[in-house]
């Protein structure tokens, strides 16, 4: 094995293991329908999911919910992940989430943090930020902004918890 290999691979365990954070906060979001959820019933039995934070009015933050819309699939198949998609519009802006969501075809589940307390509570300062929970339900990897080509290194996150 190469060097460089070699310390690629240390440097991703290093970040998968060695610096896995704290657990996902606790904090009560609502689903579409109204439901008021816990987050920390949030979980995937056992397999790594994704938490996005995303808003309608964010153009980078709808590119990469669309861009792993069209992978998502496989992803699932291969990997076991879910993605969670945390919209944070507020109450003036929130109706437009689910014709959005509709209209995307989105086969991921979505919540609405209109009081914004879970992007808070996730550090989160500004949208899309994307956040990889590992299969124990703590963060493990996250990711803030959007250009194309940043689902691939979310994919390759992915894997290496699953190896």
């Amino acid at each position: 094995m190469k060097l460089s290999s070699t310390l690629t691979l240390l440097f991703s365990l290093f970040i998968i293991i060695g610096c896995a954070q704290d657990p996902v906060p606790k904090v009560v979001v609502k689903d579409l329908k109204g439901k008021s959820i816990n987050t920390t019933d949030l979980s995937n039995g056992g397999k790594p999911m994704i938490i996005n934070f995303w808003a309608t009015w964010c153009a980078p933050c709808k590119r990469e919910l669309n861009t792993i819309a069209e992978v998502y699939p496989d992803w699932q198949e291969e990997t076991g992940v879910k993605l969670i998609a945390v919209s944070i519009d507020d109450a003036r802006s929130q109706s437009r989430v689910l014709p959005y969501v509709n209209g995307s075809s989105w086969d991921y589940e979505v919540y609405l943090d209109t009081n914004q307390d879970f992007k808070r509570a996730m550090g989160v300062n500004n949208v899309p930020h994307t956040f990889l929970v590992n299969g124990e339900g703590r963060i493990v990897w996250q990711h803030n902004n959007y250009s194309p080509g940043d689902e691939d290194e979310l994919y390759e996150q992915i894997l290496s918890l699953i190896e």
